[in-house]
């Protein structure tokens, strides 16, 4: 592998760089860093946790010249990801002088426009919250000459592709771009060849979706049997995990189970301020929480090189999302493992994300011995009631037979009266009553 120090990169940078030990440079970093450099254009394709962030953080600190007003921008999809981004971005430009301002939605904005105001270099930020500074004219783009678009393919599923294209309108036409996508679809392609200047693509991870360094397993259970399993799983494991769940209340119930069990588990979901949620990424990077359960809005940006483990309580509903999500553990070149909990239900979205898997998949049913049993809807039976010796579907219309009925559009009083009477009713046939048949 190339070292950092044969790119060409400032001394300062790269005395920042040995501090957190980084000498040698990945491949995706080994191919970007040269041409941003010599300033073309760039498409960089690569799955997370690849080392982009640096790739483009390094060469663009390398061009900036310290208190001459915003020269670079960075444009995320969230604000998780733009701030392990300006986190980035401030650890490699230590020794540089230059500084880096992150404005995202839901921060007061008297504490973006501080920290603006006290000068800054590099403004990373989400589409919404720039559109804002932009109007207010808070933050000026005359003077930009390096522009980054992160995860782009994130930000056009948003929404945000009308946001991207007002943002660079206002960018000068000489500057230096850069797109970096896990996938590239047709809108993005488009995007690219409206805005980029013959730009080098960087391709090296477009079939690479096995999740490298990842020992990646899944389990069929019934849904109610989950928990147990996450149980089981994360009592042996040392390091840190995260636990993806679908929904914001699925986050909030097992991080409350969790607790009830003792273990130090925080949570983020979409509906908590971004106060709370900084506070719980805080605790999680610290070390000072074990267990981070959380919705795909923290899919992307967390980089945190203790987390071991990544269990995906729910299957995720697209195959990249899946990546993105194990993708948190294995963080720049290390090992981790990820294990998909598969409910009965979404066994047919699972066998579809299967599909885009390029590594070995293991089966813990098999390993286990735990048996599979679906229920096949084609062959479900209808409950049934057993009336004067024939046999009744409960959706029998009417009270027949002394039977319940459905008894469409009344309360439960109401349903309690017919149960009564249809009693009564079978009663009489029984001891010679008048019937009604």
């Amino acid at each position: 592998m190339t070292k950092f120090k044969e790119l060409g990169i400032k001394d300062e940078i790269l005395k920042a760089l040995e501090e957190l030990g980084f000498e040698e440079a990945f491949p995706i970093q080994e191919a970007c860093i040269p041409v941003l450099l010599s300033n073309r254009d760039v498409i960089g394709q690569a799955h997370t946790g690849s080392g982009k962030t640096a790739a483009f953080a390094l060469s663009m600190l390398h061009q900036i010249t310290p208190k001459k007003g915003i020269q670079g921008m960075v444009i995320a999809p969230t604000r998780e990801l733009a701030m392990q981004i300006a986190g980035e971005m401030k650890k490699f430009a230590k020794y540089t002088g230059i500084k880096t301002a992150t404005v995202y939605g839901g921060q007061g904005m008297g504490i973006q426009l501080e920290a603006l105001d006290r000068g800054a270099e590099i403004v990373v930020a989400t589409p919404g919250r720039l559109i804002d500074h932009l109007k207010r004219g808070s933050i000026e783009l005359s003077d930009v000459e390096h522009v980054v678009l992160d995860e782009a393919d994130t930000m056009l599923d948003m929404g945000f592709i009308d946001d991207i294209q007002f943002i660079l309108d206002l960018t000068p036409e000489e500057r230096t771009m850069s797109l970096f996508s896990a996938t590239m679809p047709t809108e993005i392609l488009r995007l690219s060849e409206e805005y980029l200047r013959n730009p080098k693509q960087f391709l090296l991870d477009a079939d690479d979706l096995s999740g490298e360094g990842i020992d990646q397993a899944f389990l069929v259970i019934k849904d109610k049997d989950k928990f147990n399993f996450l149980l089981d799983f994360i009592k042996k494991v040392k390091g840190q995990v995260i636990v993806f769940c679908s929904t914001k209340y699925r986050t909030r119930d097992v991080a409350k189970f969790l607790h009830q069990e003792k273990f130090n588990a925080v949570a983020i979901e979409g509906d908590m301020s971004q106060h709370r949620r900084e506070q719980s990424m805080a605790k999680f990077r610290s070390g000072k929480a074990d267990i981070l359960v959380a919705t795909d809005v923290a899919s992307r940006g967390i980089d945190v090189p203790r987390v071991e483990l990544v269990i995906n309580y729910d299957v995720p509903n697209q195959d990249m999302v899946y990546f993105h999500r194990i993708g948190r553990t294995a963080r720049a070149g290390g090992v981790g493992r990820a294990i998909t909990f598969v409910s009965y239900s979404s066994v047919g979205d699972w066998n579809l994300i299967k599909k885009q898997i390029k590594a070995d998949l293991k089966d813990l049913n098999k390993e286990m011995g735990i048996e599979i049993k679906i229920p096949d809807p084609l062959k479900r039976q209808i409950p049934s009631r057993r009336y004067g010796g024939q046999t009744r579907s409960s959706y029998s219309r009417g009270p027949r037979y002394g039977g319940y009925g459905r008894s469409r559009g009344r309360g439960s009083d109401e349903r309690g009266r017919d149960r009564k009477r249809n009693d009564d009713r079978g009663r009489k046939n029984q001891y010679g009553g008048r019937s009604r048949w």
